[in-house]
């Protein structure tokens, strides 16, 4: 509708994931890293996270278009089942036959399959979208399958890809060998206010023109507070933008613009991370410019910040006792050694000196009261010596 007005070729803010639009963040570039890696080295689980819109899908998108050598793929984005559907929907995946087999029927022919594609020099992969959805019980299973197995490597590859709630899950007690077996782990952060900005414009310039909408300073402050950096409410708010700059010809967005989109969306809407009032956000603008330097730094990040720092911290101490606990025993050892040793040479020498000084007393009433109580001579004194000291 509004393409030919701001000469695109596309819709910049489809919120279609499209790996095209693309947009390599700090966190987003890390992901894909590990992701790679982690496909590349059969690094057993691997475990993608992010909240609603973060671009986890995207991510999955552009993973799958890199057609990774001798990767054979199986994708799963309906995860409200059972486990017997959820393997017949992975089977399905593979091309292998599922109608009217039973569960154990269908682990034959994965088995059989995944064997197949082994000795062909093949990776099977296994990507499951939306993974917090399932039970623990169908988790479980999923781990079971990791099982399958020659002597020296696994058949299948899993990533479970999820919201944040996922981790909560994983965390269940009797999901302890899963969370043991997931080699690589990711979870998706929100765009900050310098990546928000980069993001439209990147956006606008793939669709064909990144001088499509002029935006305000102050209306890029407002678009990152409402939108708390992600991807997709960004969209949302862009694409009102570019219809309501095309029904007034203006290619300029102020903050007034924002203020009317924002209250044309519903702030009610559970699509919404946190609900904020037009004036919360005024308050946060405000406290925006007075502080450009912290545009970085909403609470969210700041949780999400001291989140990783203790997880890094646990980490570093867990590396650290393992790396000193034998040392320190070592020293704890010797130490205790020092100890028993010095209380006994301790014990020895209050013995020497009770004993002289028992010796002392008892002679002391014998020694002369003269000036010179060893005598005159050398005969004498050694003689007063030997009666003390016995």
């Amino acid at each position: 509708m509004y393409r030919s007005f701001f000469n695109l070729k596309c819709k910049p803010f489809d919120l279609i994931p499209n790996p095209e639009f693309m947009f390599l963040s700090r966190t987003h570039k890390k992901a894909i890293t590990y992701l790679d890696y982690g496909i590349r080295e059969r690094a057993g689980f691997i475990l993608l996270t992010g909240e609603v819109g973060s671009g986890k899908t995207t991510i999955i998108r552009e993973l799958i278009n890199k057609h990774l050598e001798r990767v054979v793929l199986a994708k799963v984005f309906n995860t409200k089942v059972n486990s017997e559907q959820l393997l017949a929907m992975i089977n399905d995946d593979f091309d292998l036959p599922v109608q009217g087999k039973d569960k154990i029927e269908l682990l034959r022919d994965l088995n059989r399959f995944l064997v197949e594609q082994y000795e062909k020099g093949n990776q099977p992969l296994l990507i499951i979208d939306e993974a917090q959805n399932l039970s623990p019980e169908t988790l479980e299973e999923i781990r079971m399958l990791s099982n399958l197995e020659t002597a020296d490597s696994k058949l299948l590859q899993i990533i479970l890809v999820g919201q944040p709630e996922l981790r909560t899950l994983l965390a269940k007690p009797e999901l302890r060998q899963l969370r043991q077996r997931i080699s690589i782990q990711c979870n998706l952060q929100p765009l900050n206010r310098q990546e928000t900005e980069e993001y439209i414009l990147h956006r606008l310039q793939v669709a064909g023109n990144r001088d499509a909408l002029h935006f305000s300073h102050e209306a890029l402050d407002m678009i990152f507070v409402y939108c708390n950096g992600i991807p997709r409410l960004i969209n949302i708010i862009c694409d009102f933008l570019l219809l309501a700059a095309f029904a007034e010809e203006n290619c300029d967005v102020d903050e007034e613009m924002i203020r009317d989109i924002v209250g044309d969306l519903d702030l009610d809407n559970s699509c919404w991370i946190h609900e904020k009032s037009p004036q919360d956000g005024d308050k946060a603008i405000s406290n925006i410019a007075n502080n450009r330097s912290g545009l970085n730094w909403s609470e969210s990040r700041i949780e999400a910040l001291f989140d990783r720092l203790n997880q890094r911290i646990e980490e570093y101490e867990n590396k650290t006792l393992v790396a000193t606990q034998a040392p320190l025993k070592k020293i704890n050892e010797r130490l205790d050694q020092i100890q028993d040793d010095f209380i006994l040479q301790i014990n020895s020498t209050n013995a020497v000196v009770a004993k002289i000084s028992k010796k002392i007393e008892g002679q002391s009433e014998n020694l002369p009261l003269t000036r010179e109580p060893f005598g005159d001579s050398i005969v004498e004194k050694a003689s007063l010596i030997r009666r003390i000291f016995g």
